[in-house]
């Protein structure tokens, strides 16, 4: 079984890739919809709280993401967002994948480079939920936008209390 998942992960990977260098190698202009955009960042969870209190990230262990995803603009409004996000985990000096999520959302495209994107979120722990993100482009340049994002991530699930989290985003779209 996990065999079988590593392979559809490794197609899915050498499709993203290859959909994000085959559309960055197209001239579009300026104003031409759809767009399909690919972005890569760092998530670093900050604070998770529970009915049983709060966990804080950087305290006993860290864990840092990297989602990876598409985006399809259908206007300067709205679009849809495509998120694959492996969670690494570093506690008392050993290191693994934690947790792998899968995080679809609708975005809803405002002036000044803001974004509120509304994502479903599906983990392989068994946990899911939504997770609301703030979205603001810090710089845009010809080729790519530098971007942070705030992002607050409400999960259920997999015998655990329901949890609300905050986490800090910062990334790059070509």
């Amino acid at each position: 079984m996990i065999e079988r998942m590593e392979r559809q992960f490794t197609l899915l990977f050498l499709f993203l890739l290859f959909s994000i260098i085959s559309f960055s190698q197209q001239e579009k202009s300026a104003q031409a919809y759809p767009k399909i955009v690919g972005f890569t960042s760092i998530l670093h969870p900050i604070v998770t709280f529970d009915k049983n209190g709060s966990s804080f990230n950087f305290k006993d262990s860290y864990t840092v993401g990297i989602p990876v995803g598409i985006n399809v603009l259908k206007s300067d409004k709205i679009g849809f967002s495509f998120e694959i996000t492996p969670y690494i985990k570093t506690e008392k000096g050993m290191d693994k994948v934690s947790n792998f999520l899968f995080h679809p959302g609708i975005m809803f495209r405002f002036e000044y480079g803001f974004t509120f994107i509304t994502r479903m979120a599906f983990e392989t722990s068994g946990r899911y939920g939504l997770t609301p993100v703030f979205n603001k482009i810090l710089i845009r340049t010809k080729n790519v936008n530098y971007l942070t994002a705030i992002s607050v991530p409400l999960r259920f699930g997999s015998d655990k209390p329901s949890s609300v989290g905050l986490g800090l985003q910062f990334g790059i779209s070509f």
